[in-house]
């Protein structure tokens, strides 16, 4: 396999929203379709690390809009909260190979950041790696780095690992992993990913691989039940972690999907739905915040039970059982997002959405949590 780990400037030119003259625009175009080479621009990731610098992953999609073919990872960095833009970084590109799924955690004990990944041959579809009848497989792969993602380790193939022989598709993330901070396994690392094997009623499972060695050596966790997919992790105040999942395709229930873990991501509860969090079967994004010294959790998705359309984000002040405060970021077509916690009561959402498609362009935008609550004490 070809690995080409390069910084590669390329010009996207940025556009922006409620801007005024002479400041940074709250609303901009990181990534636009069709420029710099690439078709379209996918699958957003969005890290924060303690040290300020924000990451902005995407999969480049070189020939098509499609899952499958030359998929290159890239990356943008901002040095200052997401005002300014360092052109693209090229992470991982292997011809015409697919390298993708962005799920980034960063190690607050070393600094260190950790990008798992997946990897499967260009000309093989889901369907046919499902099917059994590809020429290989999905693998899976992480990457780090030291200096804030300005440059990356070659990837190390995890596969044997995390990935059981009869699982066909796999996907890390998409979105970020979490560090645990309380009980036993406070450290341990967990990345949220699903998979498939051939003949399972419903066809998906969500399910974690975690490192409890700082990255250097990854394992396979615990399992939900079938009917769900993408998911998202937080670790509430209890020290029990809340998985929050995307629907499978032969899951015909309206809304997101919820399991529940006491025991460090390696057994999971009976899946349950949250009729507040509605969802057209799309990614979503989901993390753990503060605001006025109190603990709270925000989630983005596109807020439709049929269209991926309306990205709304909603925030909840009780570790994720109800959310009492939403916000419409874009009305129009949208579709993955990500989320990130930056400072002084802002975080900040990356999500595909567009005019006429979802897939037109990867915003960045920053939100302030009292533009939610409505509470001046919330920044």
């Amino acid at each position: 396999m070809r690995g080409c780990w390069r910084f590669v400037p390329v010009l996207i030119v940025a556009w922006s929203m409620h801007a005024t003259a002479g400041a940074a625009p709250d609303r901009q175009a990181v990534f636009t379709s069709g420029e710099g080479g690439y078709h379209t621009y996918r699958i957003p990731s969005l890290l924060a690390t303690p040290q300020g610098t924000v990451l902005a992953f995407c999969e480049g999609r070189k020939g098509a809009q499609s899952d499958t073919g030359d998929i290159d990872l890239l990356l943008r960095r901002s040095s200052d909260y997401g005002e300014t833009w360092g052109p693209v970084q090229v992470v991982w590109d292997d011809g015409g190979n697919t390298c993708g799924n962005p799920c980034p955690v960063v190690d607050e004990r070393t600094g260190t950041i950790w990008l798992l990944l997946t990897h499967n041959l260009g000309q093989d579809k889901e369907s046919e790696i499902i099917g059994g009848t590809s020429e290989g497989t999905r693998t899976v792969w992480v990457a780090h780095s030291t200096d804030e993602g300005a440059t990356w380790a070659p990837p190390k193939e995890i596969t044997s690992t995390t990935k059981l022989p009869e699982w066909t598709w796999y996907a890390t993330g998409p979105g970020v992993g979490i560090q645990l901070r309380y009980g036993a396994q406070a450290g341990r690392m967990i990345i949220p990913c699903d998979h498939k094997t051939r003949g399972d009623a419903l066809g998906y499972f969500s399910h974690v691989i975690y490192s409890g060695d700082q990255g250097a050596s990854w394992q396979l966790g615990g399992r939900t039940q079938d009917g769900v997919d993408e998911c998202q992790a937080i670790e509430r105040e209890d020290g029990s972690l809340l998985l929050n999942m995307r629907r499978s395709s032969r899951n015909e229930l309206e809304n997101r999907v919820l399991s529940t873990s006491n025991d460090g991501g390696m057994t999971w509860s009976a899946l349950t739905h949250d009729a507040a969090l509605p969802e057209p079967k799309c990614q979503a994004s989901l993390i753990k915040t503060v605001g006025a010294g109190r603990p709270l959790v925000l989630f983005s998705n596109p807020a439709d039970h049929k269209k991926r359309v309306r990205m709304t984000v909603r925030l909840s002040e009780d570790d994720g059982k109800t959310w009492a405060h939403s916000r419409v970021l874009h009305e129009g077509p949208s579709a993955y997002s990500a989320l990130a916690p930056l400072q002084d009561g802002v975080f900040a959402c990356l999500y595909e959405c567009g005019g006429q498609n979802p897939y037109e362009t990867i915003v960045f935008q920053r939100v302030a949590l009292d533009s939610l609550t409505g509470r001046a004490g919330s920044r």
